[in-house]
């Protein structure tokens, strides 16, 4: 067998082999069928930079629950102060609680006065996190950042 006949061989292997784990991975992914909610509260500020702080409970459908703390960091064109009393998500693609935790991308634009309501879709990796919350403040602006949850 010559050189570039070894050569086009193991191309040929390399590329069977990486078909058959693409499959495999999006099958890991469908299996992901637990679905956890989110309940917050949460304020912050914004003066170029972002910052929001909170804390909630995490619970999922099949039974873990935890305690959790939310902070927002971020930066963009973004001024103002507000608060989040009633916050909810839902959390999806997922096969326990311990993927909830870590930082989903987040990225808004927001306007609003005294009172205001918002719904976001972030992710990290193939789990979404969808928001939703009422609150009262006064912001404005385009940001970009990241919603982190740890355990509390």
């Amino acid at each position: 067998m010559s050189k570039r006949h070894s050569i086009l061989a193991a191309m040929g292997l390399a590329l069977v082999g990486t078909a058959m784990y693409v499959p495999a991975q999006t099958a890991h992914a469908a299996d992901a069928n637990v679905k956890c909610h989110l309940k917050f509260t949460l304020s912050g500020w914004a003066a170029i930079y972002k910052h929001a702080t909170g804390a909630g409970t995490v619970s999922c459908d099949n039974g873990q629950h935890a305690k959790v703390k939310i902070s927002v960091v971020g930066g963009g064109l973004a001024a103002g102060k507000y608060h989040i009393d009633d916050g909810r998500g839902e959390i999806s693609n997922v096969h326990s609680i311990k993927e909830v935790f870590g930082g989903y991308a987040q990225a808004g634009a927001d306007a609003g006065v005294v009172k205001s309501a918002g719904a976001q879709v972030l992710t990290k990796g193939t789990t979404s996190l969808a928001l939703t919350g009422t609150g009262q403040g006064i912001n404005l602006g385009v940001s970009v950042g990241k919603f982190t949850i740890s355990r509390r």
